[in-house]
């Protein structure tokens, strides 16, 4: 599961549509309607805020409006908490600089031409969701930074 920290559009169409289905499992999860992926480390950010649900609705409906821009159609009734205002959460800049790699190099293999369109960009934005502060990985992230970097 990849709930990506970096702002929509920076995603190919794959990444987008992944990480859509894997945030309505995410928000599944947070209702507690699977019994899997309950102790996944990518939902910590979500359920240490006031309104899990809630923030993961914000999450969701800034995927469905890049989707939109691309004309693709996700389904928005899925979203349990549409229009909500919630707080920003935190992200690091170290969280963001890893999945910027590790984005680059998923791009490198099967969307070069969306990875040229970032390659000067030093730093992604961050989703709408997130503010981004000074710090290393999240501790939650699994993922071993093997690739050296994305747009550069």
């Amino acid at each position: 599961m990849r709930i990506w920290s970096v702002h929509p559009r920076h995603l190919d169409r794959q990444a987008l549509i992944a990480c859509w289905r894997e945030t309505l499992l995410a928000q599944k999860v947070l209702v507690g309607e699977t019994r899997g992926y309950t102790r996944h480390p990518q939902l910590e950010r979500f359920q240490a805020q006031a309104d899990p649900i809630a923030s993961v609705g914000v999450y969701l409906e800034a995927l469905a409006d890049e989707a939109d821009a691309r004309g693709y159609r996700f389904d928005r009734t899925r979203i349990r908490v549409a229009g909500a205002e919630v707080p920003q959460i935190d992200v690091t800049e170290g969280q963001l600089a890893l999945e910027w790699r590790h984005l680059g190099t998923k791009l490198a293999a099967r969307s070069p031409e969306v990875l040229a369109r970032w390659q000067n960009l030093a730093a992604p934005d961050s989703h709408p969701l997130f503010r981004v502060t000074p710090g290393p990985v999240a501790r939650w992230e699994r993922a071993v930074p093997r690739e050296t970097g994305p747009a550069r």
